[in-house]
Formats: structure tokens, C-alpha cells, sequence
């Protein structure tokens, strides 16, 4: 199994379900960070607005997010389920998503990929028990390649367009919201579609064309600010380097800086698909930084692409630098503060060491106990406090 870098949930309920679920989405991000960190730094440096902008090489920005990245998803849960098989055909069926749409198909790949290996994995034990010596390998090839492109075909016709219409919805959705002057609660939908990955849909889709006609009648507009925002995302890394997993908090100060200093959000999706009770403290700090916004009058004059700080107060009009740096400090303290409620301070992280201790402790006994009593009687190989009777009897 693909190593997911996410910690293990453990217990029952719908609290465990949730976590397990958004634990399984994030294993397939994690361990294509890197592929993200690549894209973020292509994307920062060559596209017209970056750093370093060169024409030829920004043509590698949308093959790797709308291809590369999607396949790669889809390969990792693909063989979270089923090991290579399951990445494989994980890998092909995605292509039909990718195809299919115009947009980022990342919510396509997290379904497709872990449910076509999961289908191979059915398939793979019906066949088994059926399938005579010698044929194993034909067998095996013959329906890897036959789910594989079934479900190309059903992620084409069927998975991408009810994920491009949830997309369109959560779109319509926001566009009603601000026509409507509720752009603090417009959080309530674009924090989550961003934790999905739908945040390209909605900023370039929605936010931007609005934006741009609201910036030529005002020389600015608040729309760009709604999304692009990056203080939601480091107050929440900022709550897990303090008190989040402790197996996750040396990976958050590089994220920060990604996200902060390089504009790539999608690095802090996977911590809030781990807990995702923690879409709370994202939201809260949104609608907070949006409200400091409005009553600032802050406003941009082109969509900040990518979302760093520094191409954040790059498209800021003169005198406008005070109300966006402020906008971004309030939504970075709310987002830390709620997340590190939700966190519990770290709390529960304490109270599991212990017992991770615990059974280390017990998995090293019983290993050196074992060779020692090989040979011993059925009986004497018991250790502890089972064993305390018998020897007062004695």
C-alpha cells in the first residue's frame, strides 16, 4: 500500500467515519505534494504575471494541473485499494474525467481512482478461483484493461459532468451571495469548494468575471479578494504546527511558506480533509477577512494569480496596502484561533502518546520475549498477570 503520510484514525461513529473518509482523500494528496510544489513553482515563475515570465515554459502550467496532477491522484488511490493494479487502471479511468472537462478534475480523481481499483478488486477475487494454471497473467491484463476502460468511459459520460455540475452549482451559488451584498457569507461555500479542490472553478469561473467588470467601473474590486485570500490557510497551518498531530507538525512550516510566500493553496487542503471539523475555522476566518474588507473599503485591481502575499499586494492600489494586509492578518488570527479550539491546544495529542508508548513498549516485549520462549511449554510462554495466580498457588 502506498504510504498516504496521513495518521491513522481509529474508533467508530460518525465523527471516525468523517475523519476516516476525509483521511483516505487526503492520503491521496500527500504524497504528491511534491508534483503540487513543482506546479506552484512553474506556475509562480513563467506564467505573464509571475517572476520570470517566459511564454514557452508557461505552457507546461495547464497540462500539469489539468492532466498530470489528476492522473497522479487517481494513481495514488487507486492503489490505496488494490495496490499497482488498482493504481493502474486508477490511472487510465481518470483520463475520461480529465477529458470529459474543461476544469481541474481533482474531486473526479479522488472518486474514480479508489472506486475503479475497488471494482478491480471484486473482480480480481471472482476470477481467482476460476481462472486455470497458466492463465493468470492473460487473465489478469484482460480485465485490468477492461475496467479500466469501462470506467474511462462512465468517468467521461457520467463522473465528470455531475462533478462539473456540482462545480457550476457551487458557482451560482457564490454569484447569488454577492449579488445579494452577503459577501462575509459567501465563506460558508467557497472555503469548502476550495478544501474540494473547486478553487481554480470558482476564483477564475465566478469571482474573476466579476471582478474584472467591477474593477473597470471602480479601478478595483473586492471580488478578487474573496478566494484569494491566503490568511485562512496560514492560520490553520500556523494551529497544526502548534498543536495538530505531532507526526504532521514538522511538514507544516515548509507548507507555510508554499502557501504563504508561493500562492499554492491547495498545499493546506489535505490537513483540513484530515479533520474536517476544521472547515469551521477556515470559514470563520473568511468571513472575517471579508468583513474587514468591506468596512476598509480594500479592493484589487486584477485577480492575484498565484495567491501570495506578494502578487496579493502587487495588484493593490496605492493606499489600498494597509486594508489588504489587514484583512489578511484578521482572517489569519480568527482561522488560528478557532482551529486551535477545535484542536483542543493539543490536548489530545498528549493524552495519545502515551498510549502509542504503551503499545510500542508491549510490541518490543512480546518481539524479545518470543525467541526466548520458543521452546518453553504452551503454558509458560504466558507473561504478566495471568500467570500471578498460578505462582501464589505454587
Amino acid at each position: 500500500m502506498a504510504d498516504t503520510y496521513t495518521p491513522r484514525v481509529t474508533g467508530t461513529g460518525v465523527k471516525a467515519t468523517i475523519q476516516r473518509i476525509g483521511g483516505h482523500l487526503a492520503g491521496m494528496i500527500m504524497p504528491n505534494i511534491g508534483a503540487f510544489i513543482a506546479w506552484g513553482l512553474i506556475t509562480a515563475l513563467f506564467i505573464p504575471t509571475g517572476w520570470l515570465p517566459n511564454e514557452t515554459l508557461a505552457k507546461m502550467v495547464s497540462p500539469i494541473i489539468s492532466m498530470l496532477l489528476p492522473i497522479l491522484i487517481a494513481y495514488t488511490g487507486g492503489r490505496m485499494v488494490h495496490g499497482q493494479r488498482g493504481a493502474v487502471v486508477g490511472a487510465v479511468a481518470v483520463m475520461g474525467v480529465v477529458v470529459g472537462t474543461d476544469a481541474p478534475m481533482f474531486l473526479g480523481a479522488m472518486i474514480i481512482g479508489p472506486l475503479t481499483a475497488l471494482i478491480l478488486k471484486y473482480v480480481d477475487k471472482f476470477t481467482e478461483e476460476r481462472t486455470k494454471a497458466g492463465f493468470e497473467m492473460l487473465v489478469d491484463n484482460f480485465t485490468a484493461g477492461i475496467v479500466g476502460g469501462a470506467m474511462a468511459v462512465v468517468g467521461m459520460l457520467g463522473i465528470g459532468p455531475i462533478v462539473e455540475t456540482v462545480t457550476s452549482a457551487a458557482g451560482n451559488a457564490v454569484s447569488w451571495l454577492i449579488t445579494n451584498n452577503l459577501l462575509p457569507v459567501a465563506s460558508v461555500l467557497i472555503e469548502p469548494a476550495k478544501v474540494l479542490f473547486l478553487n481554480n472553478a470558482i476564483n477564475h469561473g465566478v469571482l474573476g468575471p466579476l471582478g474584472v467588470a467591477e474593477a473597470a467601473e471602480q479601478g478595483k474590486s473586492i471580488l478578487f479578494m474573496l478566494e484569494s485570500n491566503p490568511g485562512p490557510g496560514l492560520g490553520l497551518l500556523v494551529a497544526y504546527l502548534l498543536f495538530g498531530p505531532r507526526e504532521l507538525r514538522p511538514s507544516t512550516p515548509a507548507a507555510m511558506i508554499i502557501h504563504f510566500f508561493g500562492g499554492i493553496h491547495e498545499i493546506y487542503f489535505p490537513y483540513v480533509l484530515m479533520k474536517p471539523r476544521l472547515i469551521l475555522a477556515v470559514i470563520a476566518g473568511g468571513a472575517a477577512g471579508v468583513f474587514t474588507f468591506m468596512i476598509t473599503g480594500a479592493g484589487l485591481v486584477a485577480t492575484p494569480s498565484p495567491g501570495s502575499i506578494f502578487a496579493y499586494l502587487a495588484v493593490t492600489p496605492k493606499g489600498g496596502w494597509l486594508s489588504s494586509a489587514l484583512g489578511i492578518l484578521v482572517a489569519t488570527a480568527v482561522t488560528f484561533a478557532v482551529a486551535a479550539i477545535l484542536l483542543g491546544f493539543g490536548r489530545g495529542e498528549k493524552k495519545e502518546e502515551p498510549v502509542g508508548r504503551d503499545e510500542s513498549a508491549a510490541g518490543s516485549t512480546s518481539a524479545s520475549a518470543g525467541p526466548a520462549d520458543a521452546d518453553a511449554p504452551t503454558g509458560g510462554s504466558v507473561h504478566g498477570s495471568a500467570t500471578e495466580p498460578a505462582a501464589k498457588e505454587a
